[in-house]
């Protein structure tokens, strides 16, 4: 079982009176949302409360203080547990790094292990391009702030505080990538460690641009402090450069500086390639360190304390690198240091050592150290979950565990760590950062993807949170709508298309409501928005949304309602178009066939009046005979006859049916007679 995390930090919520209040809250998928109560905290009374009931608090509220009297307006907050995900300057960070992380689970398992491993150390290298320049951006904008009068105080350090935790995150992300991504060996693994040095530690731009911007850079205050950070950070290059100006400005240590430099450009150092073995590179170091050693016993340097300096940092002399401690300002440099001059073929598992004894040195025994700290030591004793947990309570979101450790697990480095709750850490971090996302308003697109992406519970969190998504407009309801179609997540399709039907509905869009209700195959609504529709044509005379009606194609079958819908706007057309024979049959199979409402009947019949008036027969005996029976069917169902008889209208609608049939009838009898008399 994992160990029980530490007590969470204190929240402060603004504004709330301790003295007064009681907050009751209700928790979120992302947010908790608090409010200020009635309730008072001297023995469960409530005061104030609507109609003056009393009774005991309610279960959920946490109490922040008691208090009689009345209170004013209550006020809700809202409380997020990542925060990180509405900053507008993190967006970048967001947005491009999913791109990275779905092309990480596209990529194709078959590939040979060098392959697969370049590939990884590259996709690393991405994620940390994007880390970089989403800290660049967030530096530029902090500085805006800084020169603009428009923004607080508060907001600046915000901007900085951010670029910091940026700045960490690239630093660990780094330090992850040498020791587990890229696994460098013995060798090799010095060159990346002093490569992360230069990049994070110590940024000596500003103080060379300083010194050899000035009339004689050697006597420059900063001269020797940079030449010192150079050999610090192993850059022998431009270091003797520097100390080539030392020379010409000083004749007469000509001498020193020809040994010196000698020495510095002797250094043997690791190879990338496999030019040399490791005992070969030990031999060679070990000479050098020899003929350094020789250099400073003779007293070559003595009448030079900086070079002198310089030769004692070659040889790995502690309490000489340690004098520069203002120089190199972290342990971690330190150790890069230590170890480029006294162990430059130090073994991925001894770091562990010197990570421990450095950092104890540098800072001092009694000194507490820093979360960060802990997490790269964690990282040098490659402690993979415990960097990760490390991370976790230290960082101020789940991006970053999230994707380092999705990294770490395409690396099969995290293959035996499975959870006590059933989910693999893996997954459990992608589900978590994923949630975040969805209590964005755009950002949770992006987390369906990594719940696409998380075999054993990604589809029912996916689910869960998709449900809650706010469909504030029609675009936002397709886009969620295509989602779960894509992913045969039916149960959803149909809950989205009901309540985007319902809403269209009350808004008397009965286009809209139709569509979405046949889109949620749901048949009983579909049945009541036809219903809405025949009850506007009878009100109107005309049908609104004809392009929809006239399309419903194999649509119109999902309830008889609408399906007598479809026919009779079919009817419409074929009376429009003068096919008056078509439509005349249509028309008698709609009555026939008992799927027109009861209370359309009239108008059916009614619609049969210009049919039965035209100069050409249309309708037949037989079929004047059901219309007959039809309407006597219609007078017969009418519950209360004596209303119907007063009504006017109706009843002179029935009559002038009843003559309309009878005279329909006595010329197609004289037509059918005097065609069987020819």
């Amino acid at each position: 079982m994992e160990e029980p995390d530490t007590e969470p930090p204190l929240t402060v919520v603004p504004g709330a009176d301790p003295a007064r209040t009681q907050l009751c809250f209700e928790w979120g998928p992302a947010e908790m949302l608090l409010c200020e109560t009635l309730f008072g905290r001297r023995g469960g009374e409530r005061r104030g409360a609507p109609g003056g009931s009393a009774g005991p608090a309610p279960t959920g509220c946490g109490v922040a203080g008691g208090g009689d009297g009345a209170l004013g307006p209550s006020r809700v907050f809202v409380v997020r547990r990542d925060q990180d995900i509405y900053m507008e300057t993190l967006r970048k960070l967001f947005n491009e790094s999913h791109g990275i992380f779905v092309g990480l689970q596209r990529c194709e398992e078959e590939r040979a292990a060098r392959a697969r491993n370049a590939q990884l150390v590259q996709v690393s290298k991405n994620y940390r391009s994007v880390i970089r320049a989403c800290m660049e951006d967030m530096h530029q904008a902090a500085i805006s702030a800084r020169d603009s009068a428009l923004h607080s105080q508060y907001s600046i350090q915000l901007c900085f505080f951010q670029v910091s935790i940026l700045s960490a995150m690239e630093l660990i992300w780094n330090l992850c990538e040498i020791l587990f991504v890229e696994a460098a060996p013995a060798g090799p693994l010095l060159l990346r460690l002093l490569d992360w040095v230069q990049l994070h530690i110590c940024d000596v731009d500003n103080m060379v641009r300083e010194v050899l911007g000035s009339e004689n850079p050697s006597k420059h205050k900063l001269f020797w402090n940079v030449v010192d950070i150079f050999v610090l950070q192993g850059r022998m290059d431009e270091a003797r450069h520097l100390l080539s100006k030392e020379a010409i400005a000083n004749p007469t240590s000509m001498n020193m500086y020809k040994i010196l430099d000698d020495l510095m450009k002797k250094m043997p150092v690791p190879s990338l390639g496999n030019t040399q073995t490791l005992t070969e590179m030990e031999l060679k170091w070990q000479h050098w360190h020899e003929e350094c050693q020789r250099y400073l016993q003779d007293g070559t340097f003595a009448s030079n304390s900086h070079m002198e300096s310089i030769c004692k940092i070659l040889l790995g002399d502690e309490n000489a690198i340690l004098e520069k401690k203002e120089l190199m300002t972290t342990w971690y440099h330190f150790l890069v240091t230590r170890l480029l001059y006294s162990h430059p073929t130090v073994k991925p598992m001894e770091l562990r050592f010197y990570a421990q004894s450095s950092m104890d040195m540098f800072l001092g025994e009694e000194s507490n150290p820093e979360p960060l700290d802990t997490i790269l030591m964690a990282a040098f004793e490659f402690e993979l979950h415990q960097v990760i947990k490390e991370c976790s309570v230290a960082l101020s979101n789940w991006w970053f565990v999230a994707h380092l450790t999705d990294l770490l697990d395409h690396c099969k480095l995290l293959q035996s760590h499975n959870l006590y709750f059933g989910s693999n850490m893996r997954e459990f971090l992608l589900l978590e950062y994923a949630s975040g996302l969805f209590s964005h308003h755009s950002l949770w697109q992006l987390g369906v993807d990594y719940f696409d992406h998380c075999p054993e519970y990604g589809r029912v969190y996916l689910e869960l949170h998709i449900e809650r998504i706010p469909l504030n407009t029609e675009q936002k309801a397709l886009k969620v709508l295509r989602i779960c179609e894509q992913r045969q997540m039916h149960e959803q399709v149909r809950s989205i298309c009901k309540i985007m039907a319902m809403k269209a509905l009350r808004n008397n869009r009965l286009g809209s409501a139709l569509s979405w209700s046949i889109r949620a195959k749901d048949a009983a609504f579909a049945t009541l928005i036809s219903d809405r529709f025949l009850k506007d044509y009878c009100e109107r005379g005309y049908f609104s949304d004809l392009d929809l009606i006239d399309n419903l194609g194999p649509s119109m079958l999902l309830s008889d309602r609408l399906t007598f819908l479809g026919k009779y706007r079919e009817f419409h057309r074929l009376y429009g178009e003068k096919r008056f024979s078509e439509a005349a049959r249509l028309l008698l199979m709609l009555m026939t066939a008992h799927i027109a409402p009861c209370s359309f009947w009239m108008t059916l019949l009614t619609d049969a009046l210009p049919l039965l008036e035209q100069k050409e027969v249309i309708f037949s005996a037989e079929q004047t005979y059901e219309l007959m029976r039809c309407l006597e069917d219609l007078t017969a169902r009418k519950l209360d006859k004596q209303k119907f008889q007063d009504d006017d209208v109706e009843t002179m609608k029935v009559e002038m049916l009843r003559l309309a049939l009878a005279r329909n009838l006595a010329r197609v009898i004289v037509k059918e007679g005097t065609l069987e008399g020819s």
